[in-house]
């Protein structure tokens, strides 16, 4: 009996830290009960959309991550807990003698969890803080709430195909999603990429068929199963576009689409509303706070840790809730590695060092990066090279409006630095090179690489404006350029009046980053003990 009570409470403390059930003086309901409005809005005529939130995920042994939603779940939903689904019918549905329009599937109350991993908002809780009306719990969503998919046209969802741990905090997900998979029809032996490619498909007509070919095979490249496919060869193979949409007939009846939902969530996500603005300007401005401050404290002797450090302290300091993505701290020759994340480096020298970090502020994650001298100034080389990357970030800044897009913003700030390279006897004109190895811009959000499409700018787009030259040691050029790296990023709001620099505080100019240098630090007298 010891032993069994032993593992029941083994059971209940390895169970996930979980994040804030909800954001208090974020996004009002109302907001989040207009977005799915919205989603319903495009939705086909008898269809019903499915989003599950995220599992939990584990860390090691009996420790898992803090826990982060799905953010589509919670830009629809504003609900931050685990083991949930939402479920929006396009029409209203009669449910127990009621009409609806929408369902959400909770986690119970439960004092024994909370008491180890913190409240819960149960039915009642969604209700009263998220207002929503229909509210039931998780088990009813496979027994008592069933809902029978059958009687859809269309049913509306993303790619389930990715296994859920099998962590006890994860078993009213795991029970919700094998049902509905089941209870829908959800394709269990066809690639969900497939299934995408079959949706683009019938999405096109004659005059974009050429078009689609193209996506088709580009995923054929990345994906075995693209090029496996023999309905998706066919339509490649079609040496008309009358031939390809010949293949329409042949693809299968299915009523799973795991592709309409991700459109229609690309367009709502692109655009942010003005109280999404203001949520983005917030984590912008901490953002840029925390780089003013590196800029003061930045010494040789630090560690690229350390430096990490300040910047997330001061995110904490300013109550942002976690940092959007692993921060990048890259010192001389680290800074080459784009995605550079073990900032393990225990001495940084006299070299540039360059700062890829954002806070996360109510959900939704600042991208900002600077390159500063740790010595506090430039020197003739890293100030070539720095200010051929602010050249071109500025032009791709000025081209962020309304109706410009992608394409044009990456192509003048390419052409600006292959042109800054030549003129610096780094390359040859002409060459292909690969110390601008990324693309200038994508949408930041909820996510630091937000949904959203890649064509013309829209009012309320919020983008990056990244641009880089990257020459790790041992290039094929004169060894004085080996171990620069500068990446210069902000956040960009696209506006009617032209362009916002959301994080422009953070000096960007080398005369601005020197002179911000030379200020003291308010860490200068935090000396803390050593340790023998």
């Amino acid at each position: 009996m010891k032993r069994l009570f032993i593992l029941i409470n083994f059971l209940i403390i390895s169970i996930s830290s979980f994040a804030q059930s909800h954001f208090e003086n974020a996004l009002s309901s109302d907001w989040h009960k207009e977005r799915r409005a919205a989603v319903r809005a495009e939705m086909p005529a008898n269809s019903v959309a499915v989003v599950f939130n995220n599992p939990v995920k584990n860390r090691s042994n009996d420790v898992d991550y803090v826990y982060h939603p799905n953010t589509d779940f919670y830009y629809l939903t504003g609900l931050r807990e685990p083991n949930a689904v939402l479920v929006i019918f396009s029409e209203d549905r009669e449910v127990n003698g009621q009409k609806v329009n929408e369902m959400i599937y909770v986690q119970p109350r439960d004092p024994r969890s909370e008491m180890w991993n913190g409240k819960r908002l149960g039915v009642d809780g969604v209700k009263e803080k998220l207002g929503f009306e229909n509210v039931f719990l998780y088990e009813e969503f496979t027994a008592g709430q069933k809902i029978d998919f059958s009687g859809f046209d269309k049913v509306l969802t993303f790619d389930l195909s990715e296994e859920i741990e099998g962590s006890s905090a994860n078993a009213g997900l795991k029970n919700m999603v094998n049902s509905f998979k089941l209870s829908s029809g959800y394709p269990m032996e066809v690639s969900p990429v497939n299934l995408q490619m079959y949706e683009l498909i019938r999405a096109t007509d004659i005059e974009n068929s050429a078009n689609v070919a193209q996506i088709i095979g580009r995923a054929k490249q990345r994906y075995p199963e693209v090029e496996d496919d023999p309905v998706l060869k066919d339509f490649l193979n079609a040496d008309s576009p009358e031939k390809r949409m010949a293949v329409k007939d042949k693809l299968p009846n299915q009523k799973v689409d795991l592709f309409l939902l991700t459109q229609i969530m690309d367009g709502l996500r692109e655009i942010k509303t003005p109280e999404e603005q203001e949520l983005m300007r917030m984590a912008a401005k901490i953002s840029a706070i925390g780089q003013i401050e590196v800029m003061k404290a930045a010494k040789p002797g630090m560690s690229e840790r350390e430096i990490q450090g300040i910047h997330e302290f001061i995110y904490k300091r300013y109550g942002a809730e976690d940092v959007g993505y692993p921060s990048i701290v890259g010192a001389g020759n680290n800074g080459c590695i784009l995605h550079y994340i073990e900032n393990d480096l225990e001495n940084i020298s006299d070299r540039l060092l360059l700062m890829d970090l954002g806070a996360e502020w109510k959900g939704y994650t600042a991208d900002v990066t600077r390159t500063i001298p740790v010595n506090g100034k430039f020197n003739e080389e890293e100030k070539a090279i720095y200010e051929l990357v602010l050249k071109s970030q500025d032009a791709g800044i000025a081209l962020s409006k309304i109706g410009t897009d992608f394409a044009t913003i990456g192509a003048e700030t390419r052409r600006i630095i292959d042109e800054g390279l030549v003129e610096l006897g780094i390359i040859k004109a002409g060459q292909r090179h690969n110390y601008f190895p990324h693309g200038t811009s994508h949408h930041v959000g909820l996510d630091v690489h937000d949904r959203g499409g890649y064509g013309s700018l829209k009012e309320g787009a919020i983008i990056t404006v990244e641009p880089g030259i990257y020459i790790p040691d041992g290039s094929d050029c004169d060894k004085k350029w080996w171990g620069i790296a500068v990446r210069i990023e902000d956040d960009i709001l696209v506006t009617s009046n032209g362009p916002v620099n959301l994080s422009g505080d953070a000096p960007r100019t080398v005369e601005a980053i020197e002179q911000m240098m030379r200020i003291p630090s308010v860490l200068e007298n935090w000396v803390l003990p050593e340790i023998n």
